[in-house]
């Protein structure tokens, strides 16, 4: 049975990926390794074993097109108000609360923030199959 471990992403400035994986999310490195032209940043926190891999490299000046290929990384939190507010307090801009609804039912309650890069997050209240 497969386990998913890690989901990796372009970045153009690692300390500002961090700084933001870690105020958003709380994600902190857990390895990095530096190579001839690269370097590769893990990040996680005590949630989840499943990790952020952060892959810049170092000739890149310009900012990655994400094309519209890409769609989102997602994250459950426990109080979905509380994130949002205090994502808000720390000047993160995520998008407003919206909630889906499947025959009638709410599925989901979420928000969206970017970060530096562009990458979207959807932020969802811990309930149903979003554990």
């Amino acid at each position: 049975m497969a386990k998913a471990i890690h989901s990796m992403i372009r970045v153009l400035n690692e300390q500002r990926s961090v700084d933001f994986y870690g105020k958003a999310f709380g994600l902190q490195i857990a390895e990095r390794l530096d190579f001839d032209g690269f370097t590769l940043v893990y990040l996680s926190n005590p949630e989840s074993e499943f990790e952020v891999e952060l892959t810049i490299n170092h000739d890149r000046t310009e900012p990655y097109v994400l094309g519209d290929g890409y769609g989102h990384l997602a994250v459950s939190v426990g109080d979905l108000e509380e994130e949002h507010a205090r994502m808000t307090e720390l000047g993160l801009n995520p998008l407003p609360v919206k909630e889906f609804m499947h025959q009638g039912k709410l599925l989901a309650k979420f928000f969206f923030i970017q970060d530096p890069d562009g990458y979207k997050i959807e932020v969802l209240q811990r309930s149903g199959r979003y554990k």
